[in-house]
């Protein structure tokens, strides 16, 4: 094995191998993102100034919370080195780190880590969970918003990339107010970040938008995508105002509420449901914010019918036994020569039969008027109470 091959599979190696192209540091993209789940991630690492001759490595970015920064561990497969400054990651369901190398020449001369870039996406089953308390997007300036992570590990960072580009990393116990995993902080300044959760076990949370602005008005969504089935409320809030009347709702810039309601209410959220949403009062209008929607956990086979069997099978079992025992009392009264007589009131009504005491009877049924039970035989009753009589009788 090369020197050159071993420092690119051991990372931590990289800066004792020979040559380092130091002063160069490649630019990493991504796109898209935000991945719809299961989708391909396009990387593109770019070397400046452009020339030709290199050679691109690949890698995913894993949390290091003892050192502050990032581990890297090479991409798997043949997508781990290319001569191409671009490859496509298939099946992206988690958010991740990446991260590329740049190198050229023999012996090779290698540039350093670009910085890392990030996909952002929905895992409905993360390793590490995050959640936002109060539950909404969009908050004013000076209020409190508790993030909590949570997982399989004691020790977490919350991590804001900013929609101008900057990425900030906080030490709850250091930076925040904290309680366990929970972090409560605010903001004095307007701005737009995407929040996540990393674990000191090496894994990332899903990510969530969260806004802030000083004024105006705000739509209350949720920052989670909501299952489809699910009811979601959306509503409209002006600083200090949390409950407003004759609020218009709009869904991708088209009006679909207009009323004295002050709330949006979606009984049952379906995939056409999901795009953006603003609500509009006394003539102002909130930021848009996207409302994602995600399918019902798909059931295993055979799990549905399980807990039917459970409930059918006695409920059968018994049906048969009581149809036995109900052929053998017809018999037994059959061969006695006897039947019990059900009566009926002066308006016609079919009347119940009581079992009494020492009756071994099996069931009561209900003669219908004008049907008589007689012992001669003339007529048939429509439905007969089959009973055995007591030994006494």
């Amino acid at each position: 094995m090369t020197n050159t091959l071993l420092c690119l599979l051991v990372p931590s190696l990289l800066l004792c191998c020979g040559k380092l192209t130091a002063a160069l540091k490649p630019v990493l993209t991504v796109s898209p993102s935000w991945p719809s789940p299961g989708a391909s991630v396009n990387l593109s690492c770019e070397v400046k100034p452009s020339s030709a001759g290199w050679r691109f490595y690949w890698y995913k970015a894993v949390p290091d919370l003892s050192q502050n920064n990032y581990t890297y561990d090479p991409l798997p497969g043949s997508i781990y080195m290319t001569v191409e400054n671009s490859i496509i990651v298939p099946g992206q369901n988690q958010t991740a780190g990446f991260a590329c190398i740049a190198g050229r020449g023999n012996p090779e001369d290698l540039t350093d880590y670009s910085e890392p870039k990030f996909v952002w996406c929905s895992d409905p089953h993360p390793a590490a969970s995050l959640s936002v308390s109060p539950d909404r997007e969009q908050h004013f300036t000076s209020e409190s918003v508790t993030l909590n992570c949570g997982g399989n590990s004691t020790e977490y960072r919350v991590k804001e990339f900013t929609e101008s580009g900057y990425l900030f990393q906080y030490n709850c116990s250091t930076w925040w107010s904290t309680t366990g995993s929970s972090c409560t902080f605010s903001s004095q300044w307007s701005h737009k970040s995407v929040f996540w959760c990393e674990s000191g076990s090496g894994e990332f949370s899903t990510a969530v938008n969260i806004s802030f602005q000083h004024e105006g008005l705000l739509l209350v969504s949720p920052v989670h995508p909501v299952t489809e089935g699910a009811s979601v409320t959306l509503g409209c809030r002006l600083r200090g105002e949390n409950q407003l009347s004759n609020v218009f709702f709009y869904h991708n810039d088209k009006l679909i509420q207009s009323d004295s309601r002050g709330e949006l209410n979606i009984s049952a959220v379906s995939q056409s449901d999901e795009g953006f949403y603003k609500c509009e009062h006394s003539g102002k209008v909130s930021p848009q914010s996207w409302m994602a929607v995600k399918a019902k956990p798909a059931l295993k086979p055979g799990s549905s019918s399980f807990p039917v069997m459970l409930v059918v099978g006695p409920v059968i079992g018994v049906v048969l036994l009581t149809l036995l025992l109900l052929l053998r009392r017809f018999r037994q009264t059959k061969g006695s020569g006897r039947v019990e007589t059900v009566y009926q009131d002066n308006l016609q009504q079919p009347l119940y039969s009581s079992l009494l005491h020492g009756d071994l009877g099996v069931y009561e049924t209900i003669r219908q008027p004008g049907n008589y039970v007689n012992v001669s035989g003339q007529e048939q009753p429509v439905y007969a109470n089959v009973s055995a009589w007591s030994d006494s009788a």
